[in-house]
């Protein structure tokens, strides 16, 4: 009979998608929107830095490639005269240093010194290439962290729901209780899918952040044996 009785009760229920959450508590319902927006959220910032920071790997490896192969010894602002892309505007830091000094360039302690303010230039440079690629990434990381207890929120809420209708009703059957503990674990389901896509880009794209910043203080580094050999012709002749 307890059974039949149960198996009554979720006939007589509709447990759908939709169902469940317009007929949810509206604690749960707002637990449920703020999830449905940091997903939403995220995935915007996911798609934004997937094109964002690998564009702007590639145009840093395609400007060094054109760096290179022309007129090495010439820091004017050969190709990066339109600083365009990360790597540009690193060199042109270095370029300007080079431009303004080089004309009363004496004495090999006058290049050090032009040496040392190109490098100074080019890590500042290169901050703030780094800040700006990483943009939005405490997006991701504040949504990966926060999601999964928000959800919690939603379900400690719909068991506690449970928990008074079985004392409101004095029932203890399933047709009681299935709402609430269904809005709980949904509500769980949601934070969940709202955290692990955030927490897993959150990962790869300061990865590749890393690898975007090596790349620059690669170049950078590279850029600053060049013009320490050019200052140091330029003030021996």
């Amino acid at each position: 009979m307890e059974s039949e009785a149960i198996g009554t009760a979720a006939s007589n229920s509709d447990f759908s998608l939709l169902s469940l959450v317009f007929d949810a508590d509206p604690i749960v319902k707002l637990v449920l929107l703020c999830l449905l927006a940091a997903s939403v959220w995220s995935w915007m910032v996911i798609a934004e830095k997937t094109f964002s920071l690998g564009g702007a790997r590639k145009k840093a490896k395609q400007f060094e490639d054109a760096f290179w192969t022309g007129r090495t010894e010439d820091f004017d602002m050969r190709p990066g005269q339109v600083a365009g892309d990360a790597a540009s505007r690193v060199f042109a830091s270095a370029a300007r240093e080079w431009s303004d000094a080089k004309r009363a360039l004496s004495q090999p302690t006058e290049a050090a010194a032009i040496v040392s303010r190109a490098e100074r230039s080019m890590r500042a440079a290169v901050d703030r290439e780094i800040s700006k690629a990483g943009s939005g990434l405490g997006v991701l990381a504040t949504i990966g962290s926060a999601s999964p207890f928000i959800g919690l929120f939603g379900t400690v809420w719909g068991i506690m729901n449970a928990f008074l209708n079985i004392a409101a009703q004095q029932d203890t059957s399933l047709g009681t209780v299935a709402g609430p503990i269904a809005e709980a674990l949904f509500a769980t389901g949601m934070g969940l899918v709202a955290a692990i896509p955030a927490v897993i880009f959150y990962n790869k794209f300061t990865s590749d952040l890393t690898k975007f910043g090596d790349q620059l203080d690669t170049f950078s580094q590279d850029v600053l044996v060049r013009l320490s050999r050019r200052a140091s012709d330029a003030a021996r002749d």
